[in-house]
């Protein structure tokens, strides 16, 4: 009988981890260990620190106590360079408030990561991978739009692209669903989840909608920060 195949380490590992806002918000939780391609959905109600551990995880929030780590290097002690790296090159965002820029068009939304750090590339390949992705959110007839033209849906579908545009290996998705009629809903989720297999990246997403929990490898639950 031949050896078991060791198990790969995980991509993001965390031990447990607790941070504490000056104003007395703390937040405690349990260690996150995510291969390649896996999913977590991090459930629980609004206020209750599901974004301040995307932050965490994002490098740009510092634990207080506890170590945060990716592809096997701690991101908690590394300098606010290296983290700012990290989100540049190795994390797709999909922020709660979208982040997008009004003065650019949707199209060029989407690009922007690529535009903003050296190590990344925009070159025809990418513009149609963009293309590739708004169409995959239903916006192929909007690529020139300008956001203030969008409705809150459309937005966050633009925000959603963004985040896949570099194939980060990190996807951190904060209510990603949030503003999405029930169908569109599951085509999102699944299209994060599917991104995120396909690449061998590891996906956190943060959401109070339990509609769409059964679509992710793991479930955990955020009760709230003290006090």
């Amino acid at each position: 009988m031949s050896a078991p195949v060791p198990a790969a380490p995980p991509l993001l590992e965390t031990t447990e981890l607790v941070f504490r806002r000056p104003t007395g918000f703390e937040l405690r939780t349990l260690p996150i260990a995510l291969a390649r391609g896996r999913s977590l959905a991090i459930r629980g109600p609004s206020g209750c620190g599901k974004s301040t551990l995307l932050a965490l995880l994002a490098g740009e929030l510092v634990p207080s106590e506890g170590d945060i780590r990716f592809e096997g290097r701690s991101l908690s002690a590394a300098d606010d360079r290296t983290r700012r790296a990290h989100r540049a090159t190795r994390c797709g965002q999909v922020f709660q408030t979208f982040e997008l820029v009004a003065s650019l068009d949707v199209l060029a939304n989407t690009l922007l990561p690529l535009r903003l750090h050296p190590a990344l590339t925009l070159d025809a390949a990418a513009t149609a991978r963009a293309r590739e992705l708004l169409a995959r959110v239903g916006l192929s007839d909007k690529h020139h739009r300008s956001i203030d033209r969008l409705s809150h849906g459309e937005r966050q579908r633009v925000a959603i692209a963004r985040a896949l545009i570099a194939r980060p290996a990190l996807i951190l998705a904060d209510e990603p669903t949030g503003n999405l009629d029930p169908a569109r809903k599951r085509e999102i989720a699944a299209l994060l989840r599917d991104e995120a297999a396909a690449a061998g990246a590891a996906l956190v997403i943060a959401t109070h909608d339990e509609s769409i929990l059964d679509m992710f490898d793991e479930v955990r639950a955020i009760d709230g920060g003290s006090p």
